[in-house]
């Protein structure tokens, strides 16, 4: 095994050994309606059978980049697993997911996002499975979108590539809550001023902790990035993405 090799395997358990805080979650089990519930995960489901498919096929063409996509996932487990307390029913964290939007593309993330998330919530009490389809939505839907079309803008525009990774993890993070919001005030209509009320009033107290931690995360992502693209080319070079730049 080369040294590059080994130092990606070292990476990889690195972000999967971290250790774990287990007394926050994603919007928890049991908190939403059963009618949202059921909504969110058949809104996810096409995002996440597309996503297979993609990984799927990237893998059948790139081999060697199964390293690299294993260390998205870990990436994301990792930050995701991070929770700060926010408000009643859910919390704030970073999500891990501009990484692998832009390495390898929005809807592979929903697949590595949905694993995340499950493995979460049966083995940490993170999240919960009837609000699994509401929180990969949010999380692994949302967030890497926002994330790859950003990152795309920024190299469109010519942008320097750090900032293209900084503003993707960075609004990814933040549309994820913003997603979040949404979900729940959806779920929970404020008395007075419905919907809207209650969706200003969620993104209000979510900001405190959220534009913080997503510039955090931007930062953090593009140390990562930079690390990968020194020593991982020849799996970069695969991805016809990277063609050109590495």
């Amino acid at each position: 095994m080369s040294k590059k090799k080994i130092w990606m395997l070292g990476l990889f358990f690195m972000f999967a050994l971290l250790p774990q805080t287990t007394f926050a979650m994603h919007i928890m089990e049991g908190f939403l309606p059963a009618k949202w519930c059921i909504a969110w995960g058949v809104f996810t489901i096409p995002f996440v059978l597309v996503g297979f498919l993609s990984i799927q096929k990237t893998v059948k063409e790139h081999p060697k980049t199964k390293m690299l996509l294993a260390m998205a996932g870990a990436f994301a487990f990792v930050l995701s697993a991070l929770k700060i307390p926010s408000v009643t029913g859910s919390c704030s964290h970073p999500t891990g997911v501009g990484l692998g939007a832009i390495l390898f593309g929005p809807t592979a993330m929903s697949v590595l996002g949905l694993i995340v998330l499950l493995f979460q919530a049966i083995l940490l009490a993170h999240g919960g499975l009837t609000t699994l389809g509401a929180n990969t939505f949010s999380m692994a839907v949302v967030g890497p979108l926002v994330s790859f079309v950003t990152y795309k803008i920024v190299k469109r525009a010519n942008g320097p590539q750090w900032l293209a990774v900084f503003l993707a993890a960075a609004l990814g993070d933040i549309l994820t809550y913003t997603a979040t919001s949404i979900q729940l005030a959806l779920a929970f209509p404020a008395e007075t001023g419905g919907f809207m009320a209650s969706m200003v009033k969620f993104m209000s107290i979510f900001a405190i902790t959220q534009i913080p931690l997503a510039v955090s995360e931007g930062i953090l992502t593009v140390l990562i990035f930079n690390a990968i693209k020194a020593y991982g080319k020849d799996e970069l070079k695969d991805l016809k993405m990277f063609s050109k730049e590495v």
